[in-house]
């Protein structure tokens, strides 16, 4: 996880990430960022930076210098390990996100606020306190040194604050008695602000109850003097009522009992209330309602339990809307709160929600402060179910794909309450009463009517009960589509029920959709799509014919051929018109687009009757090109040199070198954001016969594919390229492709399986003279001969992979050959070989792209020649610094092989305990990974870890448990390895 920013502007603007200093450049940079600042988590439009920069005198670059600076901001915030995203691209300009971030103008604010509510309270001893911790966040004039009119606004505002903060401050100590201690400073604070009456109020009262009755009364008249002086009036009525009461020494005026100290209020456990909005005009359902209130029956009640139900069914049966609709009913059994989360389990575009955010939303709502939420998942779980344990609080998880996502935010024990939705039955989860578990069906022919009543009014659909009932039926009495031919009624007080049931008996209205409630969306586009632009229409049509889920800006670009400041203006209009909807800002800070299905298939098929053929393949072409291009120079840019793997001949489109930046920044990041995308993309090259775009694409990924364990993406886009490659007898694409799969397969240490498609892979790159692919395919098959236990083997093949690498100029994969040599001359007994490998394959590596996958697996392997050697030190750094580089290219089997190197390190330099940690961590990260490979190499040094401890029956079941690991995938000089491990136990 990486550094949480600190934002400091209440002085000269400063930053800092954790521990870390991050430098802010020149006055550009400053200002923008304060611009950001001024408005946290909202948009500021590029052309408002334009003028604040340039004080509306822009160059004709502003807009470039502006993305420049931005650019240049990012790479700060990444260089002092910021994970995430600080500043994302938001049309039309940027925005600063403020989760898990802090800035001191906000923490002011919340404990000013928290001081005046204590204040009212009475609590003034904790009010003081906060008015303290408020004031001594000011380090100087708020944004010093940063300049622009909307800048020093803020900062004058801020000011003000600050003075009001300070008078208020002021005030709870003279209430508390402390007039004497106050004169100094506010006696400095009058001579830098001598128009501020309450503060000079303020140190005449101070004065007077010290006894002082003569410096207050010559406190009033200076103040007297610069108000004329400086006004032409006399001070206002405060300060000449308070200059009267002193002269006549009014009793009010004595200083009040010293209030006797208390001790701040406990903070009282937060009561969320997250439930969404109920859905309009909820209908039906009464038999499922009276269901789910057996979740808070006497009986429920009774039982000192928590109670669960399942809502389940089709797509559109209105899950949802009945959860919601029940937790408002029931939410008054419920003081602890109201819990609500959709676990996107079923959403064609997002990745299911894991347990471990929700959690840590949850934590939050119940009132546990940031900083204390914990990172690790059965931490979250266990604090999360103590925090429960004795409230009574609703918890709604909506949308829920299966159980595993579910079952880490089930309450331990007490009287809170569960319900899920999901299509799925869900047999693992058990339902408390039994009756809890709701199967909804369709709604029945007055349900729907009810629906339309609701919606329409009675006296439209009362007369017409009839064509109603007609209507139920053609929307297939599924809410969804009941809903959206209501809201059309609705919209259209002029139609009768008749008439809209007319049109969608219509053929050309309804067609087969119909019945999933497509008909009226048909229509309604066809309307609106009548008033786009020429562009805008083109546009929707040529995204009609791409399959991906979401997109961004570039690829409207491709499409339309146009630049992609133009593409995005017109994407734009779209968005306008209601044909697109955005559905976020992804990892790079791209807008992220997306069509409901209803009206791609609607693009889609306005393309087939408008576009000509060969302008749709263009079209689709351009896209899939762009696509590859961009994915190759991610690639390249992770990993250096020619990337991870061969490449076809397909022509690369030029892509602005700007574009290029700011979508590569992190270039995983990019490939994560195009994810679902790329593997789209492929199936369609390869239906489209596009055989070398759709394995090229699938190359391009295969790295981040294996760095982020996505295999079942890299094994679907694997086998349908193949398939593309066969049909048209491309040699290099089946070699690429069948080499892909064996890499798979050595992942899961299926080491026959692997073997068999490498040998392929290589004699298909044998036949096609492809020397790249020789050595990828050589290195592979010695990678499997090294992991069955046959060093000998494996160096020879790694041996003749070596100069093949060097021929083509492959420095990754040169690398990676060198720290494979290393391990296997390790194996051999050849410390000071391998030593020699090893430091090449690091200084290699170091020379080209920093911190790179390949760079921890280098350092993994010289760690192990250290370890050999006895130079425990020096091992350790280099393990340590492999876990570093793999935990933030989130390489899951890379972390599990660097805790094992680190584990065995630690257990040769004596920390049995520590080292049994370690490993423990990696044995967890390899079960997870299913990799029985590092599973059982980590049992190994398990069982000598228990010998050690003299654990021997754990250390013998830990030592059969791996000798089983390594006989399943084949590997069997490590199961040799396990049996002697066994025998020594024994003996």
């Amino acid at each position: 996880m990486g550094a949480h920013v600190s934002f400091k502007v209440l002085g000269p603007l400063a930053v800092t990430a954790g521990e870390t200093t991050v430098p802010i450049g020149g006055g550009r940079q400053r200002t923008i960022l304060a611009l950001l600042l001024l408005t946290p988590g909202r948009v500021v439009p590029v052309d408002t930076m334009v003028d604040a920069v340039w004080n509306s005198n822009p160059p004709p670059t502003a807009r470039t210098q502006v993305a420049i600076c931005v650019a240049a901001l990012r790479k700060l915030f990444k260089a002092a390990d910021v994970t995430e995203d600080v500043i994302v691209t938001a049309h039309p300009g940027y925005v600063l996100h403020t989760a898990g971030h802090r800035f001191d103008s906000v923490e002011f604010a919340d404990l000013v606020q928290a001081a005046e509510q204590a204040a009212k309270d009475g609590e003034l001893p904790l009010a003081a306190q906060l008015y303290t911790q408020a004031l001594q966040l000011w380090r100087g004039p708020a944004f010093a040194g940063v300049y622009g009119q909307l800048i020093e606004d803020e900062a004058a505002r801020l000011e003000e604050h600050r003075l009001n903060a300070y008078d208020d401050s002021t005030l709870v100590r003279l209430e508390l008695g402390q007039h004497q201690e106050l004169i100094p400073e506010l006696a400095a604070m009058v001579r830098e602000h001598q128009l501020r009456e309450r503060t000079r109020h303020h140190l005449m009262l101070a004065q007077y109850r010290s006894g002082r009755r003569a410096d207050a009364m010559e406190t009033y008249r200076d103040a007297r003097d610069h108000f004329i002086e400086e006004l032409g009036i006399d001070p206002g009525p405060d300060l000449n009522e308070l200059h009267d009461a002193i002269l006549r020494d009014d009793p009010a005026l004595a200083a009040a009992a010293p209030a006797e100290e208390r001790r701040p209020a406990p903070v009282a456990p937060a009561v969320p209330s997250e439930l969404p909005p109920e859905v309009p005009s909820f209908t039906g359902r009464t038999e499922e309602l009276a269901a789910l209130e057996s979740l808070v029956g006497d009986d429920a009640q009774a039982q000192a339990t928590t109670t669960v139900g399942l809502i389940t069914g089709a797509a559109g049966i209105g899950k949802s809307g009945l959860a919601i609709r029940w937790a408002f009913r029931a939410a008054e059994h419920f003081p602890g709160g109201q819990l609500f989360a959709d676990l996107c389990g079923y959403d064609e575009h997002r990745e299911p929600v894991r347990a471990h955010e929700i959690l840590s939303r949850f934590l939050r709502s119940l009132g546990v402060p940031g900083e204390q939420v914990p990172d690790d998942l059965e931490e979250r779980v266990a604090l999360y179910r103590s925090l429960l344990a004795d409230r009574r609080v609703l918890i709604v998880l909506d949308n829920a794909r299966t159980y595993a996502q579910v079952r880490p935010l089930l309450p331990g024990s007490g009287h809170c309450c569960v319900l899920v939705t999901s299509r799925d039955q869900m047999e693992e989860l058990v339902t408390w009463p039994s009756q809890a578990r709701v199967h909804l069906g369709l709604l029945s022919e007055d349900e729907g009517i009810e629906l339309l009543t609701a919606i329409v009014g009675k006296a439209r659909i009362a007369p017409a009960r009839a064509d109603a009932a007609r209507l139920v039926e053609l929307c297939d009495r599924l809410p969804l589509a009941l809903r959206i031919a209501a809201a059309r009624l609705a919209s259209k007080p002029h139609w009768t029920v008749r008439y809209l049931v007319n049109r969608l008996t219509d053929e050309r209205r309804r067609l087969d959709e119909l019945s999933q409630g497509e008909s009226r969306v048909r229509a309604s586009l066809a309307l609106s799509y009548r008033y786009l632009n020429e562009d805008a229409a083109r546009l929707l049509r040529r995204l009609g014919l791409l399959d991906v889920p979401d997109f961004t800006a570039w690829a409207a670009a491709a499409v339309l051929n146009k630049e992609v400041l133009d593409a995005e203006r017109i994407v734009e209009d779209l968005v306008d018109a209601q044909f697109l909807e955005v559905v976020s800002v992804d990892a790079t800070g791209q807008l992220r687009y997306r069509f409901h299905t209803l009206v791609r298939l609607y693009a889609a098929e306005r393309a087939r009757q408008e576009e000509t053929e060969p302008d749709r393949l263009a079209a689709t072409t351009r896209f899939l090109r762009t696509f590859l291009t961009i994915a190759e120079e991610a690639d390249r840019r992770e990993h250096g040199g020619h990337g991870t793997g061969v490449h076809s001949a397909v022509q690369r489109r030029r892509i602005d070198s700007f574009l290029m930046d700011e979508l590569l920044t992190v270039p995983l990041a990019w490939y994560e954001a195009e994810r679902l995308a790329l593997v789209a993309s492929v199936r369609q090259a390869a239906r489209a016969g596009e055989a070398e775009l759709a394995w090229d694409l699938t190359v391009c990924a295969s790295a981040f594919f294996g760095t982020r364990s996505y295999t079942d993406d890299w094994r679907a886009c694997c086998e349908v390229a193949l398939e593309a490659a066969r049909a048209v007898g491309d040699l290099r694409g089946q070699g690429a492709m069948l080499f892909g799969l064996g890499a798979l397969e050595l992942i899961y240490s299926r080491l026959e399986n692997a073997a068999s498609y490498l040998e392929k892979a290589l004699h298909f790159y044998t036949e096609a003279g492809e020397d790249h692919g020789r050595a990828m395919a050589l290195r592979s098959l010695g990678q499997g001969d090294r992991m069955r236990g046959d060093s000998d083997s494996a160096v020879a093949r790694f041996t003749e992979a070596l100069p093949l690498f060097r021929q083509v100029g492959n420095r990754t994969g040169e690398v990676h050959t060198l720290h494979n040599m290393a391990e296997s001359e390790l194996d051999r007994g050849n410390v000071d070989s391998a030593l020699t490998f090893a430091l090449t394959a690091v200084e290699l590596e170091e020379s080209g792209a920093p911190d790179t996958r390949n760079l921890a697996q280098a350092l993994y392997r010289l760690g192990l020649v250290r370890l050999a050697e006895g130079e425990l030190a020096a091992a350790e750094a280099s393990f340590l610094r492999a876990v570093r580089i793999v935990k933030e290219k989130a390489d899951m089997i890379g972390l599990a092989y660097a805790l094992l190197g680190l584990g065995e390190t630690r257990l040769a330099q004596g920390e049995t305990q520590l080292a049994e940690a370690t490993l423990t961590d990696a044995m967890e990260i390899a079960d997870d990974c299913r990799s029985r490979l590092v599973a059982g190499r980590v049992g190994l040094v398990l069982g000598e870890v228990n010998r050690r401890l003299g654990r021997n029956d754990t250390a013998r079941a830990m030592l059969r448990t791996a000798q089983e690991s390594f006989a399943a995938v084949g590997a069997s000089g490590w199961e040799q390895r396990a049996e002697e491990a066994l025998g020594a136990l024994v003996g």
